[in-house]
């Protein structure tokens, strides 16, 4: 898979490529990725990007001819390159849309700053839209990092270890259980024994209780669904 990244600022994302997990797939040739400027865009002689809001108010915008351009050549280099935009007004990024993504051979993520985007630019060249969460950030370098980070570990051998993926949060309706190691007592915190007596039928109806406790009270609505869907499915038996 290839990632680009639309972004006035590349130095704050590149280090977050040069360790671990996303390093070893860029070095393995699972992942590439590149960024773009919009600035190297820029028709003006000053390479000015944001201009005040049509309309007033405090802020700049990003101005529409820099970023029109970038897409258009990234387009150009590749007509199947799926544009991504985050706002945080856009869908809320979830599990479901990372493994969709995945399945994209180019993503380009499209970091807006100051006080957003022109509403043109985004409705000419988006695929999709999302949001991270109802919070406001200085930029959206951040969540373009967040998202590619979720997407890039789906990929086949990212993680060291895939099956670790198939118990995680948000994989199922239930929330991962808690995890443990040793030493057993800690600050006289202990963890249920079970976990180390190898019968591993009863560690996992152990970790199944877990997990439905914690989804109870950290998401309660999705307990509620784990539930439903288990008496649901019991009844048609």
């Amino acid at each position: 898979m290839n990632m680009t990244f639309v972004t006035l600022f590349p130095g704050l994302m590149k280090g977050y490529f040069s360790d671990s997990i996303l390093k070893r797939a860029i070095g393995e040739g699972v992942l590439t990725i590149d960024f773009v400027d919009p600035r190297a865009f820029a028709a003006n002689r000053h390479r000015k990007v944001d201009d005040t809001a049509a309309g007033g108010g405090a802020g700049m915008v990003m101005m529409p001819q820099p970023l029109d351009d970038a897409l258009d050549a990234i387009r150009r280099r590749n007509p199947e390159a799926h544009i991504v935009f985050t706002t945080p007004v856009g869908k809320p990024f979830e599990q479901n849309d990372a493994r969709r993504l995945a399945q994209k051979p180019h993503l380009v993520f499209v970091a807006g700053r100051y006080e957003g985007i022109d509403e043109r630019i985004v409705e000419r060249w988006a695929d999709e839209v999302f949001s991270i969460g109802d919070y406001v950030l200085t930029g959206g370098e951040l969540p373009s990092l967040v998202m590619c980070d979720a997407i890039a570990r789906l990929l086949p051998g990212v993680l060291g270890n895939a099956r670790s993926l198939e118990a995680e949060s948000f994989e199922s309706l239930l929330l991962e259980a808690p995890s443990f190691t040793r030493p057993k007592s800690f600050h006289n915190l202990k963890f249920p024994s079970e976990l180390l007596k190898g019968n591993h039928s009863k560690i996992n109806a152990l970790k199944k209780r877990l997990a439905l406790a914690k989804t109870k009270y950290f998401r309660p609505e999705r307990y509620l669904k784990f539930t439903q869907r288990e008496s649901d499915e019991k009844s048609i038996y």
